[in-house]
């Protein structure tokens, strides 16, 4: 039996998974939560071997669970799931330890096929992502800017690029505006722009903002 848990702050998403998983008799979900601050302690408690992982969940980055999960959980496989496109996103979290990447406007029957590879101990991609990453390991000079940032810096970037004050910022992500203030001069500098205006219109550029 595979034991799922479902980390995801749009309560239609849960739903359609719960309701889809529900039908497998492989497949068992043991526990849900829209909230990104009891990720770690729920996957614990409820003894999951996979978490379905919501990139952008409002207050904690999904990034910043995923790489909290490779210290505290590191048994735990996470299957990414998002509406941010592949192409800009994918290769940020398997680097970072997901064992699998799946947009949210996918079929739901690759959802379960993605479930069953990862757990079978092996890594789940798209045909579209895997022709992707095999094009970037023979051309680096098609490498965006962004794709040099930090996770740090990159999950600034979408907030900024949303819009969110150096304030916001800060207080979200329980640092100081000092800090935040210098890793915006630090995107701006690894991105060679010069106002917010101009790293927003860079974010909607490459659809790096939901």
């Amino acid at each position: 039996m595979i034991n799922v848990f479902i980390a995801d702050d749009h309560t239609l998403i849960r739903e359609g998974i719960k309701n889809l998983l529900s039908l497998e008799k492989d497949i068992n979900l043991v526990g849900e939560t829209s909230d990104p601050f009891e990720v770690i302690e729920q996957v614990k408690k409820n003894k999951c071997d996979i978490l379905i992982l919501d990139l952008s969940m409002p207050g904690k980055s999904g990034l910043d669970i995923l790489k909290e999960l490779q210290t505290i959980a590191p048994n735990v496989k996470v299957l990414v799931s998002t509406m941010l496109p592949e192409d800009q996103f994918a290769k940020r979290t398997l680097k970072a330890g997901a064992w699998g990447y799946i947009t949210k406007d996918r079929a739901s029957e690759e959802l379960l096929t993605a479930i069953r590879r990862i757990a079978s101990g092996k890594k789940f991609v798209t045909q579209s992502l895997a022709e992707k990453l095999v094009d970037d390991l023979g051309d680096r000079s098609s490498k965006f800017p962004h794709e040099i940032l930090s996770d740090r810096e990159f999950q600034i970037l979408k907030m900024m690029g949303i819009g969110k004050s150096q304030t916001e910022i800060a207080d979200e992500l329980m640092i100081s505006t000092s800090t935040v203030n210098t890793y915006r001069s630090r995107i701006f500098e690894k991105l060679n722009i010069r106002s917010n205006a101009a790293l927003i219109h860079y974010a909607i550029t490459h659809n790096l903002v939901e």
